[in-house]
């Protein structure tokens, strides 16, 4: 993708990578768009990369797109496949290849309470565990689960054990990274 350029229409809540560090980067400051994948923009400003979330794409003038889902009823399970093509949707905003064909996704298990509803559990890891995006990218997980239809809950679990190497990316993403 060739760099946008763009002039915030807004202030905009936003963190920094690979920090992790939420800040607020404000209206009229100048940025440069240089990835956008699974809805959020990877954007560099004057101190640095920085990860904007899919609903504040309004102010960088893109559209949200809003991905909603009719729920299914209720104690209807949720379908694997879903959940598995959700995470696809969820990339490391350094890396051009989603967390399931970078190898991070360890787990998936879907459960039902007693109630009927059903909560979906995964557990991932990180390409190094200094990573600060660790809960950006857990959450943008967990908030991708949940638009799967007949989800209640999501937990999105960090894990280092094992710990991830280039062996665990699939084919697909060894492609994209140009590994093969």
């Amino acid at each position: 993708m060739q760099s946008k350029e763009r002039t915030l229409l807004r202030d905009v809540d936003a963190s920094q990578i690979p920090s992790g560090d939420k800040l607020t980067l404000s209206a009229g400051s100048k940025v440069f768009i240089t990835q956008t994948l699974g809805g959020s923009y990877t954007v560099m400003t004057d101190i640095g990369l920085v990860r904007i979330a899919s609903q504040n794409a309004d102010a960088l003038g893109e559209q949200v797109v809003e991905t909603a889902f009719v729920p299914k009823a209720t104690g209807e399970a949720p379908d694997p496949e879903a959940v598995w093509s959700q995470l696809r949707q969820v990339f490391d905003p350094e890396i051009p290849v989603n967390i399931v064909d970078l190898g991070l996704v360890y787990s998936m298990d879907i459960s039902q309470a007693d109630d009927g509803a059903h909560k979906v559990d995964v557990a991932m890891t990180l390409t190094a565990p200094g990573c600060g995006m660790g809960p950006v990218i857990a959450e943008a997980a967990q908030n991708k689960i949940l638009l799967v239809p007949g989800v209640a809950a999501a937990d999105v679990r960090i894990t280092w054990d094992p710990a991830w190497n280039q062996s665990m990316i699939s084919e697909e993403g060894k492609m994209k990274l140009g590994l093969i």
